[in-house]
């Protein structure tokens, strides 16, 4: 079972599948905004939604911390476009 961890010291939600690290989606911040700058995924754990799990919990941190998000890296702009429910939190 893949679990998804927010690590807002190293800027990233992680995916790990016990202690094994197996992809992160990276941001850099600003006072007002962060910008999803990366995301990727252990080629052996492709195809399980990991990914999107990894976006969707930087928005959900970023509602709490009431913070807005570029998507910039390839992956998150598509999430962010197939996704309305992120609107909120674009920035």
């Amino acid at each position: 079972m893949v679990e998804i961890v927010f690590e807002p010291d190293n800027h990233r939600a992680a995916a790990y599948d016990g202690d094994v690290f197996v992809g992160e989606s990276t941001f850099s911040s600003s006072s007002t905004f962060w910008i999803i700058d990366h995301t990727v995924v252990d080629e052996a754990y492709g195809g399980q939604g990991i990914a999107g799990k990894l976006v969707f919990e930087i928005v959900q941190q970023a509602r709490k911390e009431r913070m807005k998000i570029i998507p910039l890296c390839p992956f998150a702009k598509r999430e962010f476009q197939k996704k309305k429910e992120y609107q909120d939190v674009v920035f």
